[in-house]
């Protein structure tokens, strides 16, 4: 196919690019992580100098998107008429990489991502999309049935709100989906704190990353999100496997040393907990 598609997208929309890029890059590697000829389609389709703005392609957006693979498959093979809540999704094509044909599809993100989104992947009864911001829960909450097993994922989302609204965010989730699946990815203070100051963070010459308000360290997500919810959660952290190449072996080692695997960000999920009986709530 042709690149006919100028994209016009900026700031954090834009970012949709970055990671289809990367992704595009590993689905074409006979030893990538990702087999994902949508994604392809997509990335040749599109005219854009992805290596003038975001360098050289790098592997990790492929590990992340397969990582988020495996967890949703146990998910539904254990709930085969689940719910999934993409938010953020962009041009993610995690549908086409998964069979399940009994599965309800969500995809919530920012108009102009969906218009573009729309450009390529077309909604469905089974497959819905939702043009608002995954802050606006009034505008997706309702559109997941109840009484059907729910499991939300948020790739490349979290970073770009403050801490305040994360913590809005999961604490209505919570409410809302008691014993759904929450899963995504979050980066290091230390990342987020470059993005926001004066220089920035620039990928490349050519282009800025947007500002990442909220960075945390692995090690104080449970008792973060703990105190949001009021009671204790587990978080799982998921280790990220590289397909090649000494991270292929360095970075398992490193998740094992107690001093290491707090610094960087990752890859995690949760569980809501179950509504307490009455009476029992703490105030939050």
């Amino acid at each position: 196919m042709p690149s006919t598609i100028q994209p016009t997208l900026a700031d954090v929309p834009e970012t949709t690019l970055w990671t289809l890029y990367n992704r595009a890059n590993e689905a074409a590697r006979a030893d990538g992580c990702l087999r994902d000829p949508k994604c392809l389609e997509i990335y040749h389709a599109l005219s854009y100098d992805y290596a003038r703005h975001f360098g050289k392609a790098e592997p990790s957006h492929g590990i992340r998107s397969q990582l988020f693979d495996d967890k949703l498959r146990i998910f539904l093979d254990r709930h085969p008429d689940g719910v999934i809540v993409n938010l953020g999704e962009g041009l993610e094509t995690q549908r086409f990489r998964i069979d399940a044909p009994q599965a309800l599809w969500i995809s919530v993100d920012l108009p102009q991502s969906i218009a573009l989104r729309e450009r390529f992947i077309a909604p469905d009864a089974q497959h819905r999309h939702i043009a608002a911001s995954a802050l606006d829960t009034a505008a997706w909450f309702d559109a997941v049935p109840p009484g059907r097993a729910v499991f939300i994922t948020a790739q490349g989302l979290m970073m770009y709100f403050r801490e305040d609204e994360v913590a809005a965010l999961i604490k209505a989730m919570a409410r809302r989906f008691p014993g759904g699946y929450f899963m995504f990815d979050h980066i290091c203070p230390r990342l987020s704190q470059r993005t926001l100051s004066h220089r920035g963070w620039m990928k490349t010459p050519h282009y800025r990353a947007p500002p990442m308000p909220w960075g945390v360290r692995r090690d104080r997500l449970q008792p973060l999100i703990s105190r949001w919810l009021g009671r204790p959660v587990a978080v799982h952290n998921v280790t990220f496997m590289f397909p090649r190449g000494p991270l292929r072996w360095l970075v398992p080692l490193l998740e094992k040393t107690p001093i290491a695997n707090h610094l960087p960000g990752g890859v995690c999920w949760l569980q809501f907990p179950p509504i307490p009986p009455m009476g029992t709530q703490k105030a939050q």
